[in-house]
């Protein structure tokens, strides 16, 4: 059955064609973005949600969303999304940061020099039919110091821009080396020197903890007499009320402002002042931009639906659809390695350890390491994914670390998962072979070659005469087909496991009949998803 898509605000036609090409089944219903009840009445149906900034996909909406997989904002601020409840929920959240990186940038190009020129004031004068040529006496942009705060993707923009017009460029990003500061042309400098030095500061940081009121009063009062302010980026990174006092006292020359602490914005401290540029929120208000973030979004998220492969997500590590297809198989291992210590494993989690090696080591372990946790959690709670799964593993204070090596063993990549509990640690290893099937590999330090099943018995006990014969004899007898059977013992007389895959679940009378034989420590059923 094909997914199904809900388009709740505008998307172009071209975006709307490309979910119709991959066969997804599309529903266009941009009225819905405004309609929360009847948003919240239809959402159930649909695998997947595309919305712009219209719609707010609340903890209600997401409730309600019982067949929900994936949010796509076609864009890149995603505060109408409720990201806690989406993760807790298993759904992943996408946006589009880089359809309209450029069209950001040279807003804030374009702001810098209306600021630095007075046009829209000079613009309103001329057309009252003023000629006030002395009154708009503006600065050059060649040879000043522009300080960027946030040299990221669209930072990164400004900046080559900016020394295209033969500025000065010092960049602030506790993320920037001081290599891809040399390539870039800019100086990396800290904050305190940026403000001392900048005659034009424009802000390009996401709002975080860490960002919010970046340029407070007190580092506003840090910055160069003179100084012009540019922030296109977001609102509540600027103190709008101390920045006000110091556009009124000269101190900061001129503001320019696309975004605001509370948008809309009808009314605002910086709105009246001479000098201050400001426009609503128009950063990405170009066709070409939008046109973009609606077509990415499309491919996004059907790459994801089709593909399993995971972009621009802000709650899940990201997996190209190049990376889908070679991980999948690693993936599904990964999956399964949970799977088995979590169906073995009755008292509390303290740890989950993860070691991989060889070429394995080399591919996207974040998303490899959501795939264990998912398999370890789905025991106690069987809705969990690779979404959902760190936060359940978060919440209830399991430590996850992980460990890469290079090749040590026979095989060229395998993974290996340890659970530390109270009373013991538990491990258990696996491999993809060639033909692209998981294997397990060795469980409890004892080696073996498992193929993966459906459904699977495993036991353990003391290595001595008579344990195939009373696993085939009584599995037998009520008629339980074994389509694999693999052994391993850690020493002569020692240790011994016996993993069988069976064609089907084993009933209880199975269970207890092997138990009560006395040859066996542990008789434990076991499922996993295959599909």
């Amino acid at each position: 059955m094909a997914p199904r898509v809900l388009i709740s605000d505008k998307l172009s036609d071209a975006a709307v064609q490309i979910f119709k090409d991959r066969g997804i089944d599309v529903d266009f219903r941009p009225e819905l973005g405004k309609d929360k009840d009847a948003l919240l009445a239809v959402i159930g149906e649909y695998d997947g949600l595309a919305i712009r900034s219209a719609t707010k996909v609340t903890d209600k909406i997401l409730e309600a969303a019982t067949n929900l997989k994936v949010v796509g904002r076609a864009g890149i601020g995603t505060d109408n999304v409720d990201k806690d409840a989406a993760s807790k929920k298993g759904v992943i959240v996408m946006n589009t940061p880089f359809g309209n990186m450029i069209t950001t940038a040279e807003h804030a190009i374009a702001m810098m020099f209306a600021v630095a020129r007075q046009i829209p004031e000079a613009s309103a004068s001329t057309h009252a039919g003023k000629w006030e040529k002395s009154k708009f006496m503006g600065v050059e942009l060649t040879a000043k110091t522009l300080g960027v705060i946030g040299a990221g993707n669209i930072g990164g923009i400004v900046c080559d821009r900016a020394r295209g017009l033969k500025m000065k460029v010092v960049a602030f990003d506790p993320f920037l080396s001081e290599e891809k500061a040399a390539k870039m042309g800019v100086e990396k400098v800290e904050l305190d020197e940026l403000l001392k030095r900048a005659d034009f500061i424009t802000l390009h940081v996401p709002l975080t903890d860490t960002t919010r009121n970046i340029l407070s009063a007190e580092n506003l009062a840090k910055t160069k007499k003179g100084v012009r302010i540019i922030n296109c980026a977001r609102g509540g990174l600027v103190d709008e009320a101390a920045l006000a006092e110091l556009l009124k006292s000269g101190h900061v020359a001129g503001a320019a402002f696309d975004v605001f602490a509370e948008e809309p914005a009808t009314e605002n401290v910086l709105f009246g002042l001479p000098n201050v540029v400001c426009t609503p929120h128009l950063g990405a208000a170009t066709s070409e931009a939008q046109e973009n973030v609606a077509l990415q979004v499309a491919e996004q998220m059907s790459n994801y639906l089709l593909d399993g492969a995971v972009e621009n997500a802000l709650n899940m590590p990201s997996m190209t659809a190049e990376e889908a297809k070679v991980m999948g198989p690693w993936v599904k291992l990964s999956g399964h390695l949970g799977s088995f210590i979590g169906q073995l494993t009755d008292e509390p989690i303290k740890a989950i350890n993860i070691l991989y090696d060889g070429v394995v080591a080399e591919m996207n372990l974040a998303a490899l390491n959501c795939a264990v946790v998912a398999g370890i959690m789905k025991k106690s709670n069987p809705d969990v994914n690779m979404v959902s799964a760190p936060v359940v593993a978060k919440e209830r204070g399991i430590q996850i670390s992980t460990t890469n090596q290079d090749k040590s063993g026979a095989f060229e990549g395998y993974v290996k998962v340890t659970v530390v509990t109270e009373k013991r640690e538990r491990s258990i290893a696996g491999t993809v072979f060639s033909d692209g099937k998981p294997r397990f590999i060795q469980i409890k330090g004892i080696n073996i070659d498992a193929e993966v099943g459906e459904d699977m018995l495993y036991t353990t006990n003391e290595d001595v005469p008579g344990i195939i014969g009373t696993l085939g004899g009584l599995l037998g007898k009520n008629g339980v087909n074994i389509a694999n059977f693999t052994l391993g013992r850690a020493k002569t007389g020692g240790e011994a496991i016996a993993l069988l895959y069976v064609d089907g679940p084993l009933q209880a009378n199975v269970l207890q009949e092997l138990t009560a034989t006395g040859l066996f420590r542990q008789v434990k059923p076991l499922h996993f998803d295959i599909a």
